[in-house]
C-alpha cells in the first residue's frame, strides 16, 4: 500500500499534468492565430496585426516552457530533489515572465520604425478579423486564469497573463485600424501608436508574471490567511496543546509545511510521536494542497521559557 504522502504527491503529479494539457491546448490555438495574423496583417497591410502574429509565436515558445515546468513539476520526489520538482513551475514562469519582456521590447522598436516610416492605411477588413481574434483569446486567457487560481498554479498564472497581452495587443491593433480607417490620410499609422502603447501594458504584466514566480522560488511566505488555516487544522487535533513556530512554503502546485506542536511535558515519547502523526494526517487529508509536513514536537513548559 502507498504511504500517504506518496498519495498526495501522485494527487499533485495528476494537476501537474492536467495543467500541462491545457497549456498544450493553448499552444495549438496560438498556432491557428498567428497563421491567421501574418495572413491578415500581409494581406491587409497592417504591420500591427504582424507583429502580433509574431507575439502569438514567441507565446507558442513561451507555452511549451510551461509545459516542460509542468512535466518536470509531476515527478515525484528522488534521492536528489527531496522535496520534488515543484520549483520547476514557478522557474518556467519566469522565463515566460522575460519572453513577455522581450516580445514588448520587439513590438515597440517595429512599431517605432513603422511610425517614422510612412505607409498606406491598413484595409478595414483586418477588423473583423482582429474582433474575433480578441475575443477568443480573452475567453482562454480566463479560462487558464480560473483553472490557475483553483489551482494555485504561478505558471498557469503566468500562461493566463500572456494570452491576456496577446489579447491586448490585438485591441490596440484593432483600435488603432479603426481610426487610421475613419480617419483616413495623415492617420495611417495610428494602429503602429496604438502597438506601441499596447508595449507598456505588456510589459506591466510581464514585471507581475516575473515577481510572482520570483517570490515562489525564494521561498516567499504565504498569505497569512493561508497559514491561518493550516495552524487551525493543526490545532484542532486532540492532544496538541498550543502551536509554536508554522513555515509554510510553496513548491509548484502543493504546499510543504514546517511546524512546531506544544503538548502537555509528561507525555511520553510515544505518545508524543502519535499526536505528531496525527497533526501530520490531519494536514495531508486536509483540502490546502499540502504534499509534506514536518512536525516538531515540544513541551509545554518550553514555550513559557521561551
Amino acid at each position: 500500500m502507498k504511504s500517504k504522502t506518496a498519495l498526495h504527491h501522485a494527487a499533485n503529479r495528476h494537476r501537474a499534468e492536467a495543467s500541462a494539457r491545457l497549456v498544450v491546448r493553448g499552444m495549438a490555438l496560438n498556432l491557428v492565430l498567428a497563421t491567421v495574423k501574418f495572413a491578415g496583417g500581409i494581406l491587409g497591410g497592417t504591420y500591427a496585426l504582424i507583429a502580433d502574429g509574431v507575439e502569438s509565436l514567441l507565446d507558442v515558445f513561451s507555452s511549451a516552457l510551461v509545459w516542460a515546468g509542468f512535466r518536470v513539476a509531476a515527478r515525484p520526489p528522488d534521492l536528489n530533489h527531496p522535496y520534488g520538482h515543484g520549483k520547476a513551475e514557478p522557474v518556467a514562469a519566469m522565463a515566460v515572465g522575460l519572453i513577455v519582456f522581450g516580445a514588448a521590447l520587439w513590438i515597440g522598436v517595429h512599431a517605432v520604425q513603422e511610425i517614422l516610416n510612412p505607409h498606406p492605411a491598413p484595409h478595414w477588413a483586418t477588423l473583423p478579423l482582429l474582433a474575433g481574434i480578441v475575443a477568443v483569446k480573452t475567453w482562454f486567457s480566463r479560462r487558464v486564469a480560473q483553472v490557475g487560481e483553483a489551482e494555485g498554479s504561478t505558471g498557469l498564472g503566468a500562461e493566463a497573463w500572456h494570452h491576456y497581452a496577446d489579447a491586448l495587443t490585438s485591441a490596440a491593433a484593432f483600435i488603432g485600424i479603426a481610426v487610421a480607417v475613419s480617419c483616413g490620410p495623415g492617420y495611417e499609422a495610428a494602429d503602429d501608436w496604438a502597438a506601441l502603447l499596447a508595449c507598456g501594458v505588456i510589459v506591466f504584466n510581464g514585471v507581475a508574471i516575473f515577481n510572482r514566480a520570483l517570490g515562489d522560488v525564494m521561498d516567499t511566505a504565504v498569505p497569512l490567511a493561508f497559514e491561518h488555516e493550516v495552524r487551525a487544522v493543526a490545532a484542532a487535533v486532540t492532544g496538541v496543546y498550543a502551536l509554536d513556530k508554522c513555515r509554510v512554503r510553496k513548491s509548484g502546485l502543493s504546499h510543504l509545511v514546517d511546524i512546531h506542536v506544544v503538548v502537555e511535558p509528561l507525555l511520553t515519547v510515544r505518545e508524543g510521536h502519535v499526536i505528531a502523526h496525527a497533526v501530520k494526517d490531519a494536514l495531508l487529508h486536509s483540502p490546502l494542497r499540502i504534499t509534506d509536513v514536518a512536525v516538531h514536537i515540544e513541551p509545554a513548559e518550553a514555550e513559557h521559557r521561551g
